[in-house]
């Protein structure tokens, strides 16, 4: 890493592009270099070599790719625009609009100021993707230029080196895998870990030199045999031994728990072939010759990965008990496998797996798009991006027989909004396998999903709890985002409106420019605004009155009075704020107490949650005892037409069947079970704690006295703070 680098030269890249490119775009590369050489004239890198050495490298990088001329050109003008006094309708009128297009979504926004360095990496690798959805060469120039920057991080502080590492594995190399770039992949991955965990990666790498002259020799025995038999089947194959790469071995030691023995183990081959068809008869030879080990055979011909990825797995039991990872593809396969949607360039006429690749790319793109336009910020944008960079997928049907390819853990609800968002909204049940299930059921491959909407449904927040594709999180934020300031923006204005009543105000009486006034106060924008941050307690709205009074009532004033009566007491002149249960995101029923209907509750505000509803008698009341202008005066609304949760606990005899006896009575109580739980009391009881959905206290009244018939029950009792 510390060796003095290569100096490059433009006859090297000349030369080899030459190969397969015409000399007028040959010479348009040259012509860029000169361009790029002028322009960074008296620039250097931190290794103190002269800048253009870095665009050059990137341009090789992607020569051995086989790009196209554009995207040569785009690589070594990458950093023109950012870095000199060049600027894009230069770029443009001298190479042509596309290469400014990259060159232009590969530029920093240099000249923004951000908070924080996080900020930053977000709002830059966000405008990255949107130029990479309108070109995918974006993102290919990108990696090559990322590349270039690991293999020369030398020059660089400590600091600074780890966290390009970081960067780069957390974000880059998953990139590079989404995208079906392995060889890219696969150097940025090594690179990462050497400079991110020097010390582990020096282990490993000890180990394996340690022990590779043993495996060779295993490795050439069995590599031998296969192409015997392979030769006697008058089959034409290529034969490779695969060296697992340390980062992979890394990986595998992490989520196993296993040592370096028990990953080394495993020895892995590659069989290229002509046909698809000559990829199924040899994986039948390489079976007859070796037992395959249950479960462990993956078609990816018949069913690609998501990144366009097309192969044979199978694991064997080889001689002396050691496992055989063998991967069966065509020559055309293994092109797409090392170069991803690189290979469109090498296939443009072609219909098969490099066409897939970039067909695959793009609707992965799409999804992006759709990301980027409904999260609230660039971090948030950054993060659900990483979320979606699962090397892992699942394969299921939609009821019509159509593959989806889904991140490893997905659920049903990703799946509705892998599908599209409104299905995704609307969702309410799923059946898996013709079969009712649970939303959040983890998926399995060759599971066939069918989703059960209904009109008026909306995403619950706990679904944010247990998805795992960034689509879903996105949109799922995205909706509720919308609709908690909705819902706020309501209980913001009834709040407003109750308060000025009590002070003999009226909002649509105020005066235009004391409500300007108001809002510039507060810098808000809007009156909506104003009420959405009342809704969600940011602002409580006795304080927000006094400032619609320019002089405050005397206390001896009938207005004083009665808020002054406000203050001291729950009771006051106005009826306290109606509360029907369903005002969604705003208003909230804490675990601790359980409120239901016909309980007397007290509200209060808290900031981004709107009211929370206690019980009057609930413990955690007291810690709001100090801060009464926190308080809402709330009643129950006459008509509500939802159920709440309640909590009883349940002293039993221990007995056979008795949780099924207690479930039966409880559901012809029409009460469903949202929890249970069990503490042991001793030899002969047993504490089981219910939390229940009912109506009202009348409910509960009935469900418990249901419930008290039982004969192992011994006592019932409702759960109270």
């Amino acid at each position: 890493m510390n060796a003095q680098p290569e100096i490059l030269q433009v006859d090297d890249l000349c030369g080899r592009i030459s190969a397969y490119l015409l000399p007028d775009q040959v010479a348009q590369v040259r012509r860029a270099y000169e361009f790029g050489e002028l322009a960074h004239a008296g620039q250097l890198r931190q290794s103190g070599e002269p800048y253009i050495q870095h665009p050059l490298a990137v341009a090789l990088i992607l020569a051995d790719m086989h790009m196209d001329h554009e995207t040569l050109v785009a690589a070594i003008l990458h950093d023109v625009i950012e870095d000199t006094a060049i600027d894009r309708d230069r770029v443009s009128a001298e190479f042509g609009g596309e290469v400014a297009a990259i060159v232009v979504g590969l530029s920093k926004l240099t000249q923004i100021e951000f908070e924080s360095h996080a900020e930053t990496q977000a709002r830059n690798f966000q405008r990255m993707l949107m130029a990479m959805a309108d070109d995918i060469r974006v993102i290919l120039v990108k990696l090559a230029d990322r590349l270039h920057n690991m293999r020369t991080l030398a020059a660089l502080a400590p600091e600074k080196r780890r966290r390009i590492a970081r960067e780069t594995l957390e974000i880059y190399a998953p990139i590079a895998q989404r995208l079906g770039i392995n060889s890219i992949r696969l150097e940025l991955e090594e690179l990462g870990f050497s400079v991110l965990y020097p010390l582990r990666y020096r282990v490993i790498r000890q180990e394996m030199l340690r022990v590779r002259g043993n495996r060779k020799e295993v490795v050439d025995k069995i590599k031998d045999r296969i192409k015997r038999h392979l030769r006697q089947e008058r089959l034409v194959a290529h034969v490779l031994g695969r060296e697992k790469h340390l980062f992979s071995i890394y990986q595998k030691m992490r989520e196993k728990q296993l040592d370096f023995s028990g990953v080394n183990d495993v020895y892995a081959f590659r069989v290229l072939v002509d046909s698809v068809d000559t990829c199924y008869r040899a994986l039948g030879i390489l079976h007859s010759l070796y037992k395959p080990v249950p479960g462990k055979f993956k078609d990816y011909i018949a069913i690609p990965k998501g990144n366009g990825y097309q192969s044979l797995h199978t694991v064997l039991f080889g001689p002396f008990g050691v496992p055989i990872e063998v991967q069966i593809r065509t020559n055309e396969m293994e092109q797409v496998a090392e170069a991803g949607i690189a290979a469109h360039w090498l296939y443009k006429t072609g219909d098969g797996a490099a066409k897939s690749a970039n067909k695959r790319a793009r609707e992965w793109l799409r999804g992006i798009l759709e990301m980027q336009q409904q999260a609230g910020n660039s971090q948030e944008f950054l993060e659900h991006v990483k979320i979606d960079l699962f090397p892992d997928e699942v394969y299921v049907f939609t009821p019509k027989g159509s593959i989806m390819a889904l991140a490893r853990g997905a659920t049903a609800v990703d799946f509705a909004y892998a599908i599209h968002s409104d299905l995704g909204n609307t969702c309410v049940a799923c059946r898996i396998n013709r079969q009712l299930a649970p939303l959040r059921t983890p998926l399995a491959t060759g599971q066939t999903v069918e989703i059960v909407t209904a009109p008026g449904a909306r995403p619950n927040p706990s679904w944010l709890t247990f998805v795992v594709t960034g689509k879903a999180r996105a949109t799922i934020r995205h909706y509720l985002k919308n609709l908690q300031t909705d819902e706020a923006q309501a209980l913001g204005r009834r709040m407003l409106e109750r308060e000025l009543d009590s002070a003999g105000l009226s909002l649509a009486r105020l005066p235009a420019d004391l409500l300007a006034n108001v809002l510039t106060s507060l810098k808000l924008e809007s009156v909506e605004r104003l009420f959405m941050e009342i809704g969600l307690g940011n602002r409580p709205a006795p304080l927000v009155l006094r400032l619609f009074q320019p002089e405050p009532p005397s206390a001896d004033s009938e207005t004083g009075k009665r808020q002054q009566r406000r203050r001291g007491s729950s009771e006051g002149p106005r009826s306290p704020l109606a509360i029907s249960g369903t005002e969604g995101m705003v208003v909230s029923f804490p675990k601790c107490c359980y409120p239901l209907p016909g309980d007397s509750i007290i509200g209060f505000l808290t900031a981004g949650r709107g009211i929370v509803v206690h019980q009057q008698q609930c413990a955690n009341v007291a810690e709001y005892r100090s801060a009464p202008e926190k308080w809402i005066d709330v009643q129950w609304a006459p008509s509500i037409d939802r159920e709440f949760s309640a909590e009883l606990s349940l002293d039993v005899v221990n007995r056979r069947g008795t949780l099924a006896t207690i479930a039966t009575a409880l559901a012809d109580a029409n009460a469903n079970i949202e929890d249970v739980s069990f503490s042991e009391r001793n030899e002969r009881n047993t504490n089981i704690r219910f939390v229940i959905a009912v109506r009202d206290r009348k409910h509960l009244a009935d469900v418990i006295r249901l419930v008290r018939r039982v004969k192992p029950v011994v006592r019932v009792t409702r759960k109270r703070a």
